[in-house]
């Protein structure tokens, strides 16, 4: 799974997702994106199962870019623990993931090819998405 092999906090709050994704919103290195079209926080699992479901369909064929990682660490408390104690132990790592971020990239296959493949990755996902390509714009 992924995860960081050093952060320099182990707990984070949990902050806010607010407004679009600024940074990597284009698609930059394949020929093909998954965009996320919603907030949402996108776990270690999730993106593994993605990128599963991508490269089982291409049968290795093509490149395949992950553009998100989960540096965010969700502590949980114990089940039946009391208030106070502090706060919980680091249970997974999720990726801040804000509308108009480009997940997943491809490159090397057909458009069509892409498109299926994009579109099992989108059903493993909890947000939803938009297939793009290399220069569209969005407007």
């Amino acid at each position: 799974m992924l995860m960081p092999k050093r952060v320099r906090y182990r707990r984070h709050q949990r902050g806010r997702m607010k407004g679009q994704a600024t940074r990597g919103s284009k698609v930059s290195f394949g020929e093909y994106g998954l965009k996320a079209m919603e907030p949402k926080w996108l776990t270690n699992r999730q993106i593994e199962a993605a990128r599963v479901a991508i490269q089982r369909h291409l049968k290795r064929a093509g490149k395949l870019w992950i553009r998100v990682f989960p540096d965010k660490p969700v502590t949980k408390k114990p089940a039946e623990t009391r208030m106070g104690k502090g706060k919980g132990a680091p249970e997974e790592w999720v990726c801040v993931v804000k509308p108009g971020r480009v997940m997943f990239e491809l490159d090397g296959v057909s458009a069509e090819l892409a498109r299926q493949a994009m579109k099992l990755a989108d059903a493993k996902l909890p947000l939803k998405t938009r297939f793009v390509t290399r220069g569209f714009e969005e407007g």
